[in-house]
């Protein structure tokens, strides 16, 4: 059996590459807010509220249930929790 390595686990368990793409960038959006909020040392709802959520949305986010959430959602998130979000297209190796 042939052995292949990925870049990320999203490339081995994504049907597509624009699957694992969309996965990834979920995934690094999804970390970063969580990291962002943590450092705000407020209570859950307290955050939900200042994230504009709802406590149990706010929980699925931190407890990092990535198919609950879709990119946009993300990104709106991420705003609402004052960070900025780039996206850098580049081409393919």
């Amino acid at each position: 059996m042939k052995k292949q390595r990925y870049d990320s686990i999203w490339d081995a368990i994504e049907p597509s590459r624009a699957a694992a793409a969309n996965m990834k960038a979920r995934a690094e959006t999804m970390i970063a807010i969580q990291r962002a909020v943590s450092k705000w040392r407020l209570t859950q709802a307290a955050t939900a509220k200042r994230l504009g959520l709802t406590q149990p949305r706010l929980n699925d986010l931190l407890r990092g249930r990535i198919s609950k959430f879709s990119l946009d959602a993300l990104v709106n998130i991420a705003m609402a929790a004052g960070l900025e979000v780039r996206v850098a297209v580049v081409k393919a190796a």
